[in-house]
């Protein structure tokens, strides 16, 4: 029998000025709910969350909570103005928690909370704010974008803090794989609406795709017209995954290639080769590159003995903890800051567009018009000309917010239009400082599609590892000590060469860099043709199997959500758990296994 919740609403409805901004939704949380608050920027998350925490209250509904629950919120952007130090903040209002509670979640951390609050960084305010939420020992926690400008090393301290929470959390986040290592059912907040499913983020897509698919044949059943609105929906979600499908392929291919040139074999010839063909293609040349900072006798090397050739069209990932020197190792590439040692060649046609987090241009006063158009009706796009109204289209956007100011949309929204205005200008070189941040999955999927469509070079410093994954060739890891390791590859891969440091085993390296002994090997291409008997039954059976499947795994997580389970029968518990990660394994399959029939089909 499923725990009582410990927090519900019923019937909520929530009005802005002419329209209501959702109606009639449910909302029942219980002890241990790991939920995904899902939907587009502009949806009203962030909204919804206030509502659930009690900050402000619906126009229609009924909020019960059980007597004695603590609901603490982690608020996408905090409120320091008025607070003189880190800690001031962290111990202010009525449900402050304990002091030696917030020194030993910032130690952890690694957060000074005596560091002025008006002075400190995006990152370490973050920190601040983490501290006090967890120290408070919440019942419900409600995290809207916790990880935004966190470093991968507090990225996976807080990961590891809520697999041991005991109690219910509700986030708002488009880091994937936070979402899918932590989430076990999803809220989709969609056109004023919201759906739950017990699944985690990690089925939340093709729940998403289903559920599409659905209304589509719905409409089909009403109207000529409508099924034929219906048929493109549908071609829609498929042509979706075909194109990320090539795209990734590419990406692929592209880091085999690269993966050959940075072997120990490949390297002097990469990073000294005076061919022709090299020399043009190269755009960026660091060889035996080091900077060091601080005062004479006390300095820090922050770049040692770097050398890489970046060609066109490599999409170069730059990745660790704050502090390591990301942003120095950019200025570096980019000609901003010169060497100490070594040199950093640019070539002379080179031109840049830098998309940095502060969104620093987008005043609030502005028209969506003015910053996109500077007030016309047409903006040049990388040498074309398209009307502003069309082009908001392709960023995701209703066309009649051309005459909206900046000041009323949502975060995300700012930073999709910041997006769009760069990415109209023409270049050849693209730096981009954590685009990530108040980006909501779909445009996460959008600025995907453009970077690799994109003719130029791509600089990216990212926390996201999924958006790396999906994104780059190149991944240069950063550990602090001034090495940086050069891999063939997303976030992953790296990953995968700094545990095999750990656990003792060989890496290959060069000059500085380490680099992967053998290179990530493309997936094998789709075939195409008449299928087999047993291929055309499996591209039938599978899609009730995979329902099957997912009906399976949200049995085994409502058992294992029981809070005592663990406690009354642990070897029951783990049998569960081995049971349910197999039932994972076998849709992962299913699901490889149909996307590839459909491939065949569709070829």
């Amino acid at each position: 029998m499923a725990a009582a919740p410990i927090l519900s609403w019923e019937g909520l409805g929530l009005n802005q000025g002419t329209s209501w901004l959702f109606r009639d939704i449910d909302i029942h949380i219980g002890p241990r709910d790991r939920l995904a608050l899902i939907g587009r920027n502009g949806a009203g998350k962030s909204t919804l969350l206030k509502l659930i925490g009690g900050q402000i209250e619906g126009d229609k509904g009924k909020r019960s909570i059980q007597p004695g629950v603590k609901v603490v919120t982690l608020e996408q952007d905090p409120f320091f103005t008025g607070f003189d130090t880190l800690m001031d903040f962290a111990l202010a209002g009525s449900d402050a928690p304990e002091r030696h509670e917030v020194e030993a979640i910032a130690g952890q951390l690694g957060i000074d909370m005596s560091r002025k609050a008006q002075s400190a960084s995006g990152g370490e305010r973050r920190r601040a704010a983490l501290a006090r939420a967890l120290a408070q020992d919440p019942d419900l926690l409600l995290l809207d974008e916790p990880t935004n400008h966190l470093d991968l090393a507090a990225i996976d301290w807080l990961e590891d803090w809520l697999q041991r929470y005991k109690g219910a959390f509700v986030v708002i986040s488009h880091d994937r794989t936070f979402l899918e290592r932590l989430t076990r059912a999803t809220l989709w907040l969609d056109r004023g609406s919201l759906r739950r499913k017990e699944i985690g983020f990690g089925g939340y897509e093709a729940w998403m795709e289903q559920v599409y698919a659905e209304e589509a044949r719905a409409a089909d059943k009403l109207d000529a017209k409508l099924k034929i609105e219906a048929h493109w929906l549908e071609r829609g979600v498929t042509a979706r995954r075909k194109r990320n499908m090539g795209r990734l392929e590419k990406l692929y291919e592209m880091r085999a290639t690269r993966a050959a040139m940075l072997n120990p074999q490949g390297t002097a010839k990469l990073a000294l080769g005076t061919d022709d063909e090299a020399k043009s293609k190269a755009v960026i040349v660091a060889e035996n590159v080091s900077k060091k900072f601080g005062a004479k006798g006390h300095e820090r090397t922050i770049i040692k003995d770097f050398t890489l050739r970046i060609t066109r069209k490599d999409r170069i990932g730059v990745v660790g903890a704050n502090g390591a020197g990301k942003t120095t190792l950019l200025k570096l590439l980019t000609g901003e800051l010169a060497p100490d040692t070594g040199t950093v060649t640019l070539a002379k046609t080179l031109s840049g567009v830098m998309i940095d987090q502060q969104r620093s241009l987008m005043a609030p006063d502005k028209r969506v018009r003015d910053v996109l158009a500077e007030g016309s009706d047409w903006i040049d796009v990388r040498g074309t000309r398209k009307h502003i109204q069309g082009y908001l289209k392709e960023f995701l956007f209703d066309p009649g917010l051309v005459e909206a100011r900046v000041g009323t949309l949502s975060g995300g929204e700012r930073s999709r239009l910041l997006l769009a205005r760069e990415f109209a200008r023409l270049s050849n070189l693209l730096v981009l400082d954590e685009p990530t941040n108040d980006l909501d999955l779909e445009t996460l999927d959008l600025l995907q599609e453009v970077i690799a469509d994109y003719e130029g070079t791509v600089l990216i410093v990212s926390h996201d590892r999924d958006f790396l994954d999906r994104t780059v060739t190149i991944t240069l890891g950063l550990d602090g000590s001034g090495k940086v390791d050069i891999v063939a590859g997303g976030y992953a891969d790296w990953e995968k060469i700094r545990k095999s440091r750990e656990a003792g085993k060989p890496v290959a390296r060069t000059g500085g860099a380490a680099s992967e002994a053998a290179p990530p090997p493309p997936p094998p291409p789709a075939r195409k043709g008449k299928l087999s008997y047993k291929d055309q039954r499996d591209y039938e059976l599978l899609p009730t199997r995979i329902e099957e499947l997912d009906a399976a795994i949200a049995r085994g997580e409502a058992q294992l959500a029981d809070p005592d389970l663990y406690a009354k029968d642990p070897k029951k518990f783990d049998a569960l758990m081995a049971a349910l990660e197999k039932v994972r394994a076998d849709k992962d399959a299913a699901e490889e296994r149909w996307l590839e029939l459909a491939e065949m089909v569709e070829g």
